[in-house]
């Protein structure tokens, strides 16, 4: 069964760019909450995953959690062609990347609830 939410009730994130609604084509939509989840061979799967299991980021993250285990467990990387060993370590900056923005948020978020 499909979550009915009222405008305004839900996690909704919309960009508010002026110039994309004067230069968008004649006949395109714009309201209040507009969400476009791109081309998809089946919507309805893809809004009821993204609502009802997990957003794109959290299944990313998933993944990318799951190629490091596998990297990790790589033999040495004299068997990596340099191209190769540079794409790895390139996943793994990212990944540090974004593990330094969420710890940033989870102390801003541990500081708030500290001053309630």
């Amino acid at each position: 069964m499909p979550i009915f939410r009222l405008p305004l009730s839900g996690n909704v994130t919309q960009s508010i760019n002026p110039w994309t609604w004067l230069f968008n084509p004649v006949g395109s939509q714009v309201g209040l909450v507009n969400i476009e989840l791109g081309q998809s061979s089946d919507p309805a799967v893809e809004e009821e995953v993204l609502s009802d299991v997990a957003s794109y980021g959290k299944q990313i993250g998933q993944i990318t959690d799951a190629l490091l285990v596998l990297i990790a467990h790589l033999p040495p990387a004299e068997k990596l062609t340099a191209q190769e060993t540079k794409a790895l370590e390139a996943l793994k900056s990212l990944s540090e990347s974004v593990a330094t923005v969420k710890a940033r948020h989870s102390r801003r978020s541990e500081t708030r609830g500290a001053r309630s």
